[in-house]
C-alpha cells in the first residue's frame, strides 16, 4: 500500500462517519420535537394565567378546526391553531363546533375553549322538560 491509497481511505472514513452524525443529529432534533409537539396536545397551558382577556370572536357554520384554530391563534387566544385541529381531532367534542358569538379568555385552555363552543344545541323536546 502507497501513501495515496491510506489517505484515501483515511478521507473516505472521515467523511463516512460525518455525514453518519448529521444524521443522527437531524433525526435526534425531530424526535425531540415530535415528541414535545405530541405532549403539547394534552398538557397546552393557556396563553395567560389570571384572568385573562376576553375575546369574542364569531364562529361560521362552514368552518373547519383548522380555520377555527387558526382564527384563535390570530385572536392570541391559543398559541398554534393547528395544534388546536389535533386536540379536537383526538377530543370528545370532535365534528361538534357549533357556529355562533363565543366570548373566550385568554386564561382558557384549548379544552376549555372546545366545551364551550361544541355545546350540542338544545332539542325542542328537552326544552319542554
Amino acid at each position: 500500500m502507497n501513501i495515496k491509497d491510506i489517505l484515501g481511505s483515511t478521507v473516505q472514513i472521515i467523511v463516512k462517519v460525518a455525514v453518519f452524525a448529521v444524521i443522527v443529529m437531524y433525526i435526534f432534533r425531530g424526535a425531540a420535537a415530535a415528541y414535545d409537539y405530541g405532549y403539547r396536545v394534552f398538557t397546552e397551558e393557556p396563553v395567560s394565567t389570571g384572568e385573562g382577556r376576553i375575546i369574542s370572536v364569531y364562529i361560521e357554520g362552514d368552518q373547519s378546526a383548522l380555520d377555527v384554530g387558526e382564527m384563535l391563534q390570530e385572536k392570541g387566544l391559543i398559541r398554534d391553531g393547528r395544534l388546536f385541529m389535533i386536540q379536537e381531532l383526538l377530543s370528545e367534542h370532535h365534528g361538534k363546533i357549533q357556529p355562533g358569538v363565543y366570548d373566550l379568555s385568554t386564561s382558557m385552555t384549548a379544552q376549555d375553549m372546545l366545551a364551550l363552543i361544541a355545546v350540542e344545541p338544545e332539542t325542542d323536546e328537552e326544552t319542554e322538560e
